[in-house]
């Protein structure tokens, strides 16, 4: 499933959490929908906060942007010391309400609230055995799955049962666990999903990315650990390995594309990362050309990165309307043409005449860099050199991104002259495999680049799809 309009591999979730040591002293609710609009990049199909008081927990949720979900009189009912919060982009499980997060459950040990990202490899088999436990499932995502092997080890203390679940579950996951009186927090053992820590003043907060805690004004503590739980409660933070793996397998697209320009994830700023991409593609492919130009915003930093190091001039050719977003509706084959030249539009006066070198972040389907080299030829461009800030993208990912089936993706079926003549650009280059680690300054051992190379670090056993 993609955006029409983009043609770009989605995320599947952000995660919030908060624990206010003092009660009073901090709105947690607001804090969790300001933290949740600073990762609304991660997920627009729906968003939910919970909020715990100390003797039970309180919900709201829905379809639809943070700003459509979660509204003042929502806020202003969500009374307690505790949130977390979940925006949400399905790739397991259907586009539904019902799937909406966090997950509310009663299990033998009271109330508790999940919020998860991403995805198990082993969810069908899990569910399976769960429910010839006798698990009952009302949703189709595999967080309910968790919430399920969470409920079957609930005679253990809460960190014991994690500890457990961790034994059971495949595949990657940052987990947000809200009780009456605590915020836990669970990152999988490769860490393939990010997950942070923050503080305000005595408080402390968790979340998907680090611009989260700058937004709600948090200081960056530390990532969490592959393989830890961190429980905080009214005596402070507790941290537990409860795997200790001697390798990891960070997601290399979170640096490429998810993560916003201004996170830092796991000692790695983004914003640097995809510069020093683009920086590379320009000592790989030398082009003769007038100016560098990037597909917005997704390739903007690679390309000033191609610029710097090229020593070509950067120009804005493309411009974005920012106020065209996913919830878009194209009730027609008409309006689907159209739909890239209602995202962007070519600037006439800066592409005209122009040998140009285009930089983007990566190739899917290869639709929608066919659509934007057609509109700047029309606008007057002599040349259009394509240049892309990764590998090419051959195999899908079972980790909580939404790659298409495997035949889907352009370069899985093409060679990259073919894609070239596709999409129409007089040539197509991309960053070499060790170009990338180069550039973003580790090995490959530190990421998870399967989508590249097809070396699953976890192997994709079950889909859970």
């Amino acid at each position: 499933m993609f955006n029409e309009i983009d043609d770009k591999l989605r995320h599947e979730c952000g995660v919030f959490g908060i624990f206010a040591r003092e009660k009073n002293d901090i709105d947690v609710a607001r804090t969790a929908f300001y933290g949740l609009y600073a990762l609304q990049h991660r997920g627009q199909e729906s968003a939910g906060i919970a909020v715990s008081d100390g003797k039970r927990i309180k919900l709201t949720k829905g379809m639809g942007l943070v700003t459509e979900v979660i509204r003042s009189e929502n806020i202003s009912s969500l009374n307690g010391h505790i949130a977390i919060g979940h925006v949400r982009y399905s790739t397991t499980g259907e586009s539904s309400a019902v799937n909406a997060q966090p997950l509310l459950f009663h299990y033998l040990n009271g109330m508790v609230a999940l919020a998860h990202n991403g995805n198990l490899v082993n969810a069908e088999g899990l569910r399976k055995r769960l429910a010839t436990y006798g698990s009952v499932f009302q949703t189709t995502t595999d967080t309910e799955v968790v919430a399920n092997l969470l409920a079957r080890y609930s005679q253990d203390k809460m960190e014991d049962a994690l500890a457990k679940c961790m034994i059971d579950m495949k595949g990657a996951y940052s987990l947000l666990i809200m009780t009456e009186d605590r915020l836990v927090g669970v990152r999988d053992p490769l860490g393939i999903r990010p997950l942070c820590l923050g503080a305000i003043n005595n408080s402390y907060v968790l979340a998907s990315e680090s611009a989260a805690l700058d937004t709600v004004g948090a200081d960056f503590i530390r990532d969490v650990e592959p393989g830890e739980i961190i429980v905080i409660d009214e005596e402070g933070l507790h941290s537990i390995r409860a795997v200790n793996l001697p390798v990891r397998a960070h997601c290399i697209f979170e640096y490429i594309y998810f993560a916003r320009p201004d996170s830092t994830l796991d000692g790695i700023n983004v914003y640097k990362a995809r510069r020093e991409l683009g920086k590379q593609l320009a000592r790989e492919n030398k082009i003769d050309a007038d100016l560098v130009i990037s597909v917005p915003d997704s390739g903007t930093a690679s390309a000033l990165g191609y610029a710097d190091e090229s020593g070509l001039p950067f120009e804005e050719g493309l411009m974005k309307n920012r106020y065209v977003g996913r919830t878009f509706i194209q009730p027609t084959q008409q309006m689907r043409e159209l739909g890239v030249r209602l995202k962007l539009n070519a600037i006439e006066e800066v592409v005209k005449d122009k040998r140009l070198i285009m930089i983007d972040d990566s190739i899917v389907r290869g639709t929608t860099s066919k659509k934007i080299i057609q509109m700047l030829r029309e606008a007057g461009a002599k040349e259009i050199h394509m240049l892309i800030a990764s590998s090419p993208t051959r195999f899908p990912c079972y980790y909580g991104i939404d790659t298409s089936r495997r035949e889907e993706l352009i370069a899985n079926k093409m060679d990259i002259e073919a894609i070239r003549q596709f999409i129409g650009a007089d040539s197509l280059y991309y960053i070499s495999m060790e170009g990338m680690f180069s550039a973003l300054k580790r090995d490959d051992k530190f990421f998870c680049a399967a989508c590249f190379s097809g070396n699953y670090p976890v192997q994709p056993q079950e889909r859970g799809r």
